[in-house]
């Protein structure tokens, strides 16, 4: 199935933003990845900031599904917590590259005002939705209580570790205690 230009721009220039950062491509990086002319990018994306809030908003509501699958294919809070550590593991790609939220993140104050919204939003989803599987936890009792913002902290800390070294056993070690949470 072939998709369409739109599409394919915002997948190079999501695996370029995870890989180098939102610095690291340009539009003619873009247009070799695609096959287009990086005039055809302005058409898409006038301004980096409207692909990279483009991004921001996809990346969200990818995520946002993610989380829900994850409800559904686990009764337990523990199994949903270690459902969203495997998640973030995942997103590392052996190392090379972070979650888009990280990586965009990582050059805040070279973002405009409405990506950064976007990346709080992000935050504040994940957050509500760890904060509801602490909630979960408590009530089926196989997960101890614990700080959502902290759980967040630490999968996107070990994110950083693991990335900067390019070492997947950085993240392992950075999540042990969380895993270990969830083997009550």
């Amino acid at each position: 199935m072939s998709i369409d230009t739109r599409t394919a721009l915002l997948n190079a220039a999501e695996g370029a933003a995870r890989a180098l950062g939102p610095d690291g491509f340009s539009y003619a990086h873009l247009a070799r990845k695609v096959g287009i002319r990086k005039a055809s990018i302005h058409h898409h994306f006038p301004t980096k900031s409207g692909l990279l809030l483009a991004l921001m908003q996809r990346y969200r509501a990818a995520t946002a599904q993610a989380l829900a699958r994850i409800d559904e294919a686990h009764g337990s809070a523990a199994a949903r917590i270690r459902a969203l550590i495997a998640h973030y593991e995942a997103a590392l790609e052996d190392g090379t590259c972070l979650c888009l939220c990280v990586a965009l993140s990582v050059s805040h104050d070279r973002l405009t005002p409405e990506i950064t919204a976007e990346i709080a939003a992000f935050r504040d989803d994940v957050t509500a939705w760890i904060d509801a599987t602490f909630r979960l936890g408590a009530a089926d009792g196989t997960l101890a209580d614990g700080s959502a913002a902290a759980t967040l902290a630490t999968l996107e800390g070990a994110q950083l570790a693991a990335r900067a070294e390019a070492d997947v056993a950085r993240f392992t070690r950075a999540v042990a205690p969380l895993r270990a949470q969830t083997a009550i």
